[in-house]
């Protein structure tokens, strides 16, 4: 009796996922991981939209997923990088290294695109131009090789070839570089979208020539047949929400497409053209098209062994640079997004069938709304132009105090501020001083909530709010700036070389760092779950599902409800 009761004791204290977890571990593993992203696709977006979304596609995840609805990054830089390692590691930018899409190479004095790499470049091509790319962080790239070798972390996918027996198939597609490489991780194959040749590509870290099939999807016309054709509304114009709000001042009138629908794409030898697209729904679609032929020629799902596709869709992320969240084009774009992850999902069910998938949908990041709509409402809001520093009180406070002020100022990468070690050492001042009294004159200035010295990071003089925490979770000693800027809610830079965007991300604040989390598949009970979570969770979750080991330098804890 007394060892009854002593069994019984043990049990109730158990984790409720661990009661049965000899019965869970008997089940047979999916066939197929579909881990889908959605670049800037806000916590509030899907329910906002879900009316006038159709059938199979994010309706069918919430009817058949547990659907986390508070979820969110905990990092404080949010952008794109920075989310899609976040959520392919389980873990902070502070153990991945990727701090930013853009960083300061204090070795070579030159800006750091995230996955470039020399020693990898692209397959059959002599140079990637990214003079049509409106994302600066990729024009910033001293070379056009690619690899994931400066993620510092194994990933999920990682873990999947290292866990499942047999050779997984392990593949990442995105329009963006960043997006595809990052999921795909150290040991799949990686496939994105150059602007300037018009197709998908991949670099040699990957592959020595292309498979057939990616050089038929590429010669099939597929990029060519949107030339001479527009972005049109999809449904009845009544039913939108944004309709009278279709040209707004606010929005970028970029070259040759304009504010007000219908979006003509032009002729297929204007230069925009490719650019165009993707900033469409058509890159959503290029992308899913490209995703569902590798799942048919890859013979992904086709044997016991579980294979991993991750398709990340960038259409939302640069509608909502351009026009805004809360624009017609985005209201628009969701709703196409929509039909395309329906396409998917109905591909992936006859192909491997979804009883046998494990799908999984969030989001790099969130967007704040535009300025000029928010202060349309009486929201206060505005854009932040750093070359103020240079003549503003803090420049003459530093002027006054170092003999220099500007110059100190070695390079400014959202969100960090590089100083001149060399400048600072010929002057005889201490790196320490500099940086923190430089924090201080940017905390003056209008538009700027806080700025941190990485020395204060180091040594702890930080009180901790959650700020200060999202912040470190962002310190990595090497690669970050020495002083971190944070901007008040609703302000950002807005200047991309000259293009001024509506909309931003890479905050702190709930609207940035709030994303969807979804996982549906064998097992898993439909569910809405309101608690609170972080993205830091997804990747252990995935993890404890498919029965192997979490990423080396995850973080995140188990979410129960996702498990049998």
């Amino acid at each position: 009796m007394v060892g009854s009761c002593s069994k019984l004791a043990i049990l109730c204290a158990l984790p409720a996922w661990m009661i049965g977890t000899s019965a869970f571990a008997d089940e047979p593993l999916p066939r197929l991981v579909l881990q889908i992203t959605v670049d800037q696709l806000r916590g509030d977006l899907i329910d906002r939209n879900l009316k006038h979304f159709g059938e199979g596609g994010f309706r069918y995840l919430l009817e058949n997923g547990a659907y986390f609805t508070d979820a969110h990054h905990r990092h404080a830089n949010t952008e794109t990088i920075v989310g899609h390692t976040t959520l392919a590691t389980g873990t902070d930018l502070a153990i991945h290294g990727m701090v930013a899409n853009l960083w300061f190479d204090r070795a070579t004095g030159t800006p750091y695109y995230n996955v470039q790499d020399p020693n990898y470049p692209l397959l059959a091509q002599s140079g990637v131009d990214q003079s049509t790319e409106i994302d600066p962080t990729q024009r910033a790239a001293t070379s056009d090789g690619r690899s994931p070798n400066a993620i510092l972390s194994s990933t999920l996918s990682d873990e999947i070839t290292i866990g499942i027996a047999g050779k997984p198939k392990i593949f990442g597609v995105s329009v963006k570089d960043r997006g595809a490489i990052s999921m795909a991780g150290h040991t799949g194959t990686a496939y994105w979208f150059s602007k300037s040749v018009g197709s998908f590509v991949t670099s040699s870290y990957y592959m020595d020539t292309y498979p057939d099939w990616v050089n038929a999807w590429n010669g099939a016309g597929h990029v060519d047949a949107y030339a001479d054709t527009e972005w049109t509304l999809k449904d009845t114009p009544t039913t939108y929400r944004f309709l009278e709000m279709d040209d707004a001042e606010w929005e970028t009138d970029f070259p040759g497409y304009g504010r007000v629908f219908p979006h003509p794409f032009g002729p297929r030898a204007n230069k925009y053209y490719t650019t165009l697209l993707t900033l469409s729904p058509a890159g959503d679609e290029l992308t899913a098209a490209f995703a569902k032929t590798l799942l048919d020629n890859e013979m992904h799902g086709q044997d016991e062994v579980t294979d991993y596709l991750a398709v990340s869709f960038s259409s939302t992320d640069y509608v909502g640079h351009i026009f805004g969240p809360s624009s017609l084009e985005a209201e628009d774009n969701l709703r196409r997004l929509d039909r395309t992850i329906a396409g998917l999902l109905a591909h992936v069910d006859q192909a491997v069938g979804l009883e046998n998938t494990f799908v999984v949908l969030a989001a790099d990041h969130g967007a704040t709304e535009v300025p000029g709509y928010l202060n349309s409402l009486g929201i206060p809001a505005s854009y932040f132009n750093f070359d103020n520093v240079d003549t503003g009180p803090a420049a003459e406070a530093l002027k006054s105090e170092f003999g220099v002020a500007r110059e100190l100022i070695a390079n400014f990468s959202q969100p960090y501020v590089y100083l001149d070690d060399k400048l600072i050492a010929e002057k005889g001042l201490e790196k320490a001083v500099v940086s923190r009294r430089l924090a201080d004159e940017l905390r003056k200035m209008p538009g700027i909530a806080y700025a941190i010295s990485s020395d204060d990071l180091r040594s702890g003089r930080v009180a901790k709010t959650p700020v200060s925490d999202a912040v470190l979770a962002n310190f990595h000693s090497e690669r970050s700036g020495d002083v971190y800027i944070v901007f008040e809610p609703h302000w950002f830079v807005g200047d991309f070389d000259g293009l001024t965007v509506a909309s931003h991300h890479g905050s702190p604040w709930t609207y940035d760092t709030h994303v969807p989390m979804i996982f549906s598949g064998p097992g898993i009970t439909p569910k809405r779950i309101a608690r609170r979570v972080e993205t830091v969770d997804l990747a252990p979750t995935m993890a404890a599902y498919l029965r192997i080991k979490a990423p080396s330098g995850s973080l995140g804890k188990v979410l129960q409800e996702v498990l049998p």
